[in-house]
């Protein structure tokens, strides 16, 4: 009796000595270091001691906690998928915009036809040698619509006359506007034929234009047509160098480089290119390749078709019929 009675009078002073000793544990280590060691010692094969962001613990002033090694990892993940989204909202904006950045590239200031979609058409031009007849309307009308200047050498599309003699030789001038030197008058005895071929840019599959350009100012649109945009393109006359038609210019007065565009401000309203308007023989026409009753795909059908300098692969979508094989 005397024994339990003793043994009952000591574990109240048993409990009261192991209560201060861990009131004294618990005042000398702070109680967020007593957390992350116990959730660092929760997992199976984890280290016990805390990993810092590059081995350099916080300070109390910046957090006042040492970061272990799921909360970097949860950090950086974070930190890519945001990046991630960042990029694919970015791409989304520009695809939503394309068609209007496209009309304005082409020196447009209004917006395309509602639901027009380029992905739809893939347009090309094609022109018939044995109609031209050299009048150089198609000229007059580039340089009014597209505004180009009116200084000499600088133009979207010109016409150049070939004559061949008998000898064999060619003569090549480009006529109308003062755009090419007098050239020596030719008998008219020794010309064995004479023709008229209508050049502008070709609007290539493989444009070298756009792979030289530094910046990214010259592009593709999905309906085939290479444009320039005008606020990117920095003058610096890569790709008139690189174009193997001769077809660019460095415009006098933005310092960029111009081209023909197939008058692209008027394609998405669905109206034909100025030249063609303008042609009175009809020895320019355009069409839709995809469209199978277009003008374009029956004049492919019923002539023999010729692009210029085949031998680039730059696959052109400017096609001649009845081109002579002296034309380069």
């Amino acid at each position: 009796m005397s024994q339990s009675a003793e043994e009952t009078s000591t574990e109240p002073a048993a409990c009261a000595t192991h209560k201060a000793g861990f009131e004294r544990v618990l005042w000398e280590v702070p109680s967020g270091r007593i957390e992350e060691k116990r959730r660092t010692e929760d997992r199976p094969g984890h280290p016990s001691r805390e990993i810092s962001v590059l081995g350099v613990p916080l300070s109390p002033s910046a957090g006042g906690r040492v970061m272990v090694r799921r909360d970097f990892l949860q950090g950086l993940l974070w930190f890519l998928s945001s990046i991630l989204l960042s990029r694919n909202g970015v791409k989304r904006a520009m695809a939503s915009t394309n068609g209007k950045t496209a009309a304005d590239a082409a020196g447009s200031g209004e917006s395309t036809i509602e639901g027009y979609d380029p992905s739809k058409h893939r347009y090309a031009m094609g022109i018939d040698i044995d109609k031209c007849i050299g009048c150089n309307r198609c000229v007059e009308a580039c340089t009014t619509e597209n505004d180009v200047p009116e200084e000499p050498f600088f133009t979207r599309t010109w016409v150049e006359r070939y004559v061949i003699e008998r000898d064999k030789s060619v003569h090549v001038e480009t006529i109308g506007d003062g755009r090419a030197m007098p050239k020596e008058k030719i008998e008219e005895a020794t010309i064995l034929r004479s023709f008229f071929v209508p050049k502008l840019c070709n609007q290539c599959e493989n444009p070298p234009c756009v792979q030289v350009c530094p910046v990214g100012a010259t592009f593709s649109t999905d309906d085939g047509v290479v444009l320039i945009d005008s606020e990117r393109c920095i003058g610096c006359g890569y790709c008139i160098q690189a174009c193997p038609y001769g077809a660019r210019y460095l415009h006098p007065k933005t310092r960029t480089a111009d081209k023909c565009t197939f008058c692209y401000h008027r394609l998405v309203k669905e109206m034909l290119p100025a030249c063609v308007e303008v042609c009175p023989t009809g020895a320019r026409l355009f069409g839709d390749l995809k469209n199978r009753a277009s003008r374009l795909v029956r004049f492919e059908r019923s002539n023999r078709i010729h692009v210029l300098k085949p031998g680039l692969n730059t696959h052109p979508k400017v096609y001649y019929a009845n081109l002579d094989g002296e034309v380069r």
